[in-house]
């Protein structure tokens, strides 16, 4: 144990003494370091040995020759081989300088003993070997250029017999022929286990590096996929199990394009297609996930895919793309254009406020205005009884549009803030219906509308407010025959369904067009433009139909086609019972914050002015 232990130390000391000699360009990569120092070790301690023997060979031999003292002094080439990797980082250049170095010292000895018969000359076999370690194929093929050039120059030299007499005892013997070939094996062999020990430590970077992006694939929260072309899924990693609910071999081939939604599907193929010419892209697309188990309802989710080109310079490239989920993105990004629509809805709801109440408000009271001034200057003008009279009833019947248009505003805004109360008792609605009915006759003859009224006989006794009821039907009417051209049809109809009391009023009007149906109800609202208005009217009839209708926990339906006619179906509950307390705005539409503001505000002019 002891000894495995030293040896163990002294390794550790060697390792460490050639990491503090490589470049710092080769301190980063465990690749580039194994190689360095493969390279270093071997030409280290074989030139530290050379020295080490050459005082024993001076014992044994005696006085050395010229030849023998250049040998063993080419022998210290490789620390300055060493030295200049160490300095410089070039490795390619190392192994081309350690070519140069062993065909030189090959050459020289081998020209020395016999050219190309030298027990030295197998050692050329070794250059482009040597050279492999390179893992360059510039520095092989010039390793194996220099190897051929070294035969082929002792070849020619040695038939023309330009190299030196050599006795043929000594270019005969088997034992310089012996080492040749033996030292010749035992440097190639030494070169193997080294290439082996490059292959072994780039295998186990490579597992490490693949096992790291693996860790990276299953632990990233976004999805790394390969397709082809056509969007074939050839690689998809595990995360996407967490992001779709199912199994990643589920998703490859084209699991994956099934999954994405059909609307989506042209613009998911385009990028991918564009992504394998060469240009990066970007979609979003939404993708169906599966529920938990247990749960059989799927929804689809938002995902976003970046999509690049694999390799550029191939004719049908494939495409790598990361995945991620953007749904609560989505979200937020529709949140806030809801928002902004909210925002633009109340500022067009201020904008006709203002339109509406400077028409209806400034109507009224100009003709009070105008028509008491007169009747106060009755002697300039010389007015009879009758003309007074008249104006005094134009004079009322002013007011009392101004006071309806006020009294529209104030019940608006009590249902807005909540503070509108209704009182419920039980009462027939059959007869607060004809009455209802019978208010508005003349106003539809007047208009040379046919009003219809289909009340049976047997309606129950209804649970309401009896107030808020008729304002529903008067309300409801009024817009029928306002908005039904002379000659045109209102129906009004009641009947019973399950337990609840359902009104029908149907019209031949004008109808209203798709765009401004979903927008009916909303305070103050008018279908078509503010100022090309055909009839009078502040918008907020519906508005406190709808209000009251979702105060006695009703519903209100809208059906309309321009040119058509409009049905406005409500249905009450039979036997309403009030909550213990009604939240501000509950069941009603809300106004916005700055239209109550508004709301508030001309109300309150209206009352100073009033």
């Amino acid at each position: 144990m002891s000894r495995s232990a030293s040896a163990v130390s002294s390794l550790s000391l060697i390792r460490d003494c050639l990491d503090a000699l490589l470049h710092p360009s080769a301190q980063y990569d465990a690749l580039t370091r194994a190689r360095h120092r493969a390279f270093m070790a071997p030409r280290l301690l074989g030139s530290l040995a050379a020295l080490a023997s050459f005082p024993a060979f001076l014992a044994m031999r005696g006085a050395p020759t010229a030849i023998e003292v250049a040998a063993f002094a080419w022998l210290i080439a490789p620390i300055l081989l060493s030295w200049f990797l160490s300095r410089t980082g070039r490795y390619e250049g190392a192994h081309v300088l350690s070519s140069l170095a062993l065909a030189g010292l090959v050459m020289m000895i081998a020209a020395t003993t016999g050219g190309i018969a030298s027990f030295a000359a197998v050692w050329l076999v070794v250059i482009p070997i040597e050279a492999a370690l390179s893992a360059s194929r510039r520095v092989v093929a010039f390793a194996f250029a220099l190897a051929m050039i070294c035969a082929a120059l002792l070849s020619v030299l040695g038939h023309y017999h330009v190299l030196p007499v050599v006795d043929p005892a000594v270019a005969s013997n088997s034992t310089l022929v012996g080492f040749g070939v033996v030292s010749a094996i035992f440097y190639a062999a030494g070169l193997a286990f080294g290439a082996e020990s490059l292959a072994r430590t780039s295998v186990a970077l490579l597992y490490v590096e693949e096992e790291r992006y693996r860790l990276l694939a299953h632990n990233m929260s976004d999805v790394l996929s390969r397709h082809s072309r056509n969007g074939a899924v050839r690689f998809i990693s595990p995360a996407a199990e967490n992001m779709l609910g199912v199994p990643a071999s589920r998703l490859l081939g084209h699991g994956l394009f099934d999954r994405v939604h059909v609307a989506d599907r042209p613009a998911y193929l385009t990028a991918l297609s564009d992504a394998a010419r060469g240009d990066s892209r970007s979609v979003e697309f939404r993708v169906r996930r599966d529920g938990a188990r247990g749960e059989a309802v799927a929804e689809f989710i938002w995902a976003e895919m970046r999509c690049r080109p694999l390799d550029q310079a191939a004719a049908d490239a494939e495409v790598v793309a990361v995945i991620r989920d953007v749904t609560d993105r989505k979200v937020q990004e529709q949140a806030l254009e809801q928002a902004r629509n909210v925002a633009e809805q109340a500022d067009a709801s201020k904008t006709r406020f203002l339109a509406t109440m400077s028409h209806e408000l400034r109507t009224p009271l100009n003709a009070i205005i105008g028509f008491s001034e007169m009747i106060a200057q009755e002697d300039v003008l010389g007015l009879d009884v009758a003309r007074r009279k008249e104006y005094a009833q134009l004079i009322n019947d002013s007011g009392q549009h101004l006071l309806s248009v006020v009294n529209g505003i104030l019940d608006m805004s009590k249902m807005e803030s909540g503070n509108f109360e209704i009182s419920p008792e039980p009462f027939a609605p059959r007869p607060a219906l004809l009455n209802c009915c019978n208010l508005v006759a003349l106003k539809a003859r007047e208009s040379g509308v046919d009003l219809v009224t289909r009340v049976p006989d047997d309606l129950p006794i209804v649970n309401g407010d009896p107030r808020a009821f008729k304002q529903i039907v008067l309300n409801l009417v009024s817009n029928a025959i306002k908005f039904t051209e002379r000659g045109g049809k209102v129906t009004v109809s009641a009947g019973v369904e399950g337990s609840r009391l359902v009104l029908r009023v149907s019209d031949t009007g004008v109808g209203i067009a798709a765009d401004d149906l979903k927008r009916i109800g909303d305070p103050f609202f008018q279908a078509g433009k503010t100022y090309q208005r055909r009839h009078e009217g502040t918008g907020l009839g519906l508005s406190i139909v709808k209000g009251l209708v979702g105060l006695h926990h009703g519903e209100i339906n809208v059906e309309s086609k321009v040119g058509e006619g409009t049905i406005v179906s409500v249905a009450l509950p039979l036997a309403f019972t009030p909550p213990a307390a009604v939240e501000p705005s509950s069941n009603v539409s809300t106004l916005k914050p700055a239209l109550r503001s508004g709301l508030q505000e001309q109300t309150h002019q209206v009352k100073k002015s009033a």
